[in-house]
C-alpha cells in the first residue's frame, strides 16, 4: 500500500472566514435600510428617557417584580400577556416571510441594524472598500495604527452606551447614570452592562456575516416558510446571460435583426462587492442571503449608468421569474391560501390579547384561609375563621378598598373592612370571619369575599373561600 494511500483525509467542518468589505450601497432600499436604523434606535436608545405619570415609561423592576409598560402595570401573575405577546411577533414574522421573505432580516433585525452602524463609522475612519482593503494590507505604521485604534475606541463607545440602554429598561435610567458616576452600581449592573457592550461590539465588529450564515437559527428554517409566490431577490438568468464586458455595440439590438452578443450583465461584480455576506446573487437564492437588497440597489445603478432597462436583479418570485408575471400578477398572488392562514390566526390573537387587555381588572384578590386552625368557637355561639387576604393593586392610583363577605346568613367581619392600597402595590391583610353555629352545617361551607374600591365602584373583584364549621 503507497504512502498516498494511507495518508488520513482531513474534512472540514467549518470553512476558515474570508474578510469582507462591503461597498456602500446607495438607492431606494438603502434608503429604507436605513430608516430602519433610524427608527429602532431611536425607540431603543429613546424610550427609557420617557416619562409617564411621574415614573419611567418602560421599565421592567424584576427586584420589585413590576413591569411598567406606559399606563399598564403587570405582575408575574400576567406572564400570560408576555406570551401572547410573543405568539404575536412570532406570527407577524410567519406572516412577513411568507410574503417577503427575509426582509426582517435586511431590514430591521438588529444584527443588521448595528452592523450598518458599525460599518458606517469603519467608513468614516478607515475609508471607502477600496481604502479599507489597502489599509489593511499595509504594515504597521503610525497611521494605521491611528486608524485602527479610533474605529474601535468609536465601536466601544457604541457598544457601551447600548449596554448602558439594555439594562435601563431593568433598572431606572437615572438612578442607573447617576451610579455609573459615583462608580456605585452593583455587580449585575456591571456584568450585564459589560456584557451587553461585549456582544454589540463582538457581533457587529467581528463576526457580522458570521452570526447570520452559523449562529442565527432563522436562515436555517426559512425554506420551510417560502413558496413560489415569496418575494426573494432574484437575478433575471434570461435577461443578463451570458455574461460580458460592456460593448457599447451589442448594448441593444443592433441594426439588421441581430440578436446581442451578450446579456445585460456586464459582470462588474458590484452586487458581490456590497453583498454584506459576500455571496453572489448571479447564483440564484442562498441561504446566506438576509434580502436587504443593497445588490439590488447597486445592480440598479449601474443599468442606469449604462442606459439600460432597471431590475436585472430585483425583488420577485419564483412563479414570476418562470411565468414572466406582471407587478400586478405578483400583488394579486400575495392574498395566496398560506398568508391567509396566518393573516386569520394573526388577528384572531391580535382580537384576543386586546380585548383580554381592555377587560383586564386592575384588582386581583387572592383568599388563603389559616390551615393552622380549623375553625373555633368564641363568644355567643360563633364560630371564627381567620383568612389572609392578598390585595393586589395594579392600577397607578390608590384606593381605599370595602371588604364585604357573604354566602352564609349571619356571616360578618370580625376586622376593619376597609383597606388602603397605594397605588401598583400589594398588601396581606389578615381578617377573621364569624358565624353563628347555628347557620351553618357542620364541615365545609361556601362563601365570597368581595372587594370594591369606594371612590370607584365598578372596580370590584370576588374570591370564593370555604368556612369550617367544627362538628
Amino acid at each position: 500500500m503507497t504512502e498516498a494511500a494511507t495518508k488520513p483525509v482531513v474534512i472540514r467542518m467549518y470553512a476558515a472566514r474570508e474578510e469582507i468589505y462591503p461597498r456602500e450601497a446607495k438607492g431606494r432600499y438603502a434608503s429604507l435600510r436605513w430608516a430602519c436604523v433610524w427608527i429602532t434606535q431611536i425607540v431603543f436608545y429613546g424610550l427609557p428617557w420617557l416619562n409617564w405619570n411621574g415614573r419611567q415609561a418602560v421599565l421592567f423592576d424584576l427586584g420589585a417584580r413590576k413591569f411598567y409598560i406606559f399606563g399598564m402595570v403587570l405582575w408575574p401573575q400576567d406572564f400570560i400577556y408576555l406570551a401572547a405577546l410573543l405568539i404575536i411577533a412570532a406570527y407577524l414574522l410567519f406572516l412577513v416571510t411568507a410574503i417577503a421573505g427575509r426582509v426582517w432580516c435586511g431590514f430591521a433585525c438588529p444584527q443588521t441594524v448595528y452592523t450598518e452602524i458599525f460599518m458606517w463609522i469603519e467608513r468614516k475612519i478607515e475609508g471607502a472598500r477600496s481604502a479599507r482593503i489597502r489599509l489593511d494590507r499595509q504594515p504597521w505604521s503610525a497611521d494605521k495604527l491611528a486608524r485602527k485604534s479610533a474605529k474601535h475606541l468609536a465601536w466601544g463607545v457604541v457598544a457601551l452606551f447600548t449596554g448602558f440602554s439594555f439594562v435601563a429598561y431593568f433598572a431606572p435610567v437615572r438612578s442607573l447614570l447617576a451610579n455609573i458616576g459615583a462608580f456605585a452600581l452593583g455587580p449585575w449592573e456591571w456584568f450585564w452592562i459589560g456584557f451587553y457592550a461585549f456582544a454589540t461590539y463582538g457581533n457587529a465588529g467581528w463576526l457580522r456575516e458570521q452570526v447570520c450564515k452559523y449562529m442565527c437559527p432563522y436562515a436555517r428554517f426559512q425554506s420551510a416558510m417560502f413558496d413560489k409566490d415569496t418575494l426573494i431577490v432574484t437575478y433575471d438568468q434570461e435577461r443578463g446571460e451570458p455574461r460580458g464586458a460592456l460593448n457599447p455595440k451589442a448594448t441593444a439590438q443592433e441594426a439588421g435583426g441581430k440578436a446581442k452578443a451578450t446579456g445585460d450583465c456586464i459582470d462588474c461584480n458590484m452586487c458581490v462587492q456590497v453583498c454584506p455576506t459576500g455571496i453572489d446573487i448571479r447564483k440564484g437564492l442562498q441561504y446566506e442571503c438576509i434580502g436587504c437588497a443593497a445588490c439590488v440597489d447597486a445592480c440598479n445603478g449601474v443599468m442606469d449608468k449604462i442606459d439600460l432597462p432597471r431590475g436585472l436583479i430585483r425583488y420577485s418570485t419564483d412563479n414570476a421569474m418562470d411565468k414572466k408575471w406582471s407587478a400586478k400578477r405578483i400583488g394579486q398572488r400575495i392574498l395566496r391560501t398560506r398568508v391567509l392562514i396566518y393573516t386569520a390566526l394573526l388577528v384572531l390573537i391580535v382580537a384576543g390579547f386586546g380585548t383580554a387587555l381592555a377587560l383586564r381588572t386592575p384588582l386581583k384578590l387572592d383568599v388563603i384561609r389559616d390551615r393552622g386552625s380549623m375553625g373555633r368557637e368564641v363568644g355567643d355561639g360563633m364560630i371564627e375563621n381567620v383568612y389572609r387576604l392578598q390585595i393586589m393593586n395594579t392600577a397607578e392610583t390608590g384606593h381605599t378598598f370595602r371588604i364585604k363577605v357573604s354566602g352564609i346568613d349571619s356571616v360578618k367581619l370580625a376586622t376593619p373592612d376597609e383597606a388602603v392600597l397605594d397605588g401598583a402595590s400589594t398588601r396581606a391583610l389578615p381578617v377573621r370571619v364569624q358565624v353563628e353555629r347555628s347557620a351553618a352545617a357542620p364541615g365545609s361551607n361556601h362563601i365570597e369575599f368581595e372587594l370594591t374600591a369606594v371612590d370607584d365602584p365598578s372596580l370590584t373583584v370576588r374570591e370564593k373561600a370555604v368556612f369550617i364549621v367544627p362538628k
